[in-house]
């Protein structure tokens, strides 16, 4: 089963979920719930103050990759409708990143996709991450907790 509709975007500019969510609701019939989430530009990462974040990506693998977690998770529960939009460049603290937001006729469905679609993103999507802190710049590497939280959908 695949969701009726999918949008999956990779852009610079800001997004507004509200905007997201009112779009859903206006072209899907049967919808019950919709489950978002939304990911912040953090000031602070290992203790270190953080003046910017650049977000450097392949965009033929990347549509790919996002393409193939909405798939899947179309397949796994009962989705109206998936957005997923990734921002790419330079962003700062408090700047949205990355929105997810799943509709379907009940709710367990729309929660349960969405942090599916969150924790395979972070891990199986080729995103690279440079921080700014003071005059220094570094590579994000990825997190443990990261892989484990993708981990655990692989036994369901």
């Amino acid at each position: 089963m695949t969701a009726h509709r999918q949008t999956i975007k990779m852009q610079e500019e800001d997004f507004d979920l509200n905007v997201e969510l009112q779009r859903m609701r206006a072209a899907s019939d049967g919808i019950g719930a919709i489950a978002s989430f939304v990911g912040i530009v953090r000031d602070i990462n290992d203790e270190r103050e953080v003046s910017t974040m650049t977000l450097e990506h392949y965009p033929a693998m990347t549509q790919k990759a996002l393409q193939q977690i909405a798939d899947e998770a179309s397949n796994r529960w009962e989705i109206i409708d998936i957005t997923i939009i990734h921002r790419f460049g330079t962003l700062r603290p408090s700047d949205q990143i990355v929105t997810v937001a799943v509709a379907s006729g009940h709710r367990r469905d729309a929660f349960a996709a969405c942090e599916f679609v969150m924790d395979y993103l972070k891990t199986k999507v080729p995103f690279w991450k440079k921080e700014t802190i003071g005059d220094h710049a570094r590579w994000v590497e990825a997190r443990a907790t990261d892989d484990a939280a993708a981990k655990r959908w692989e036994k369901m």
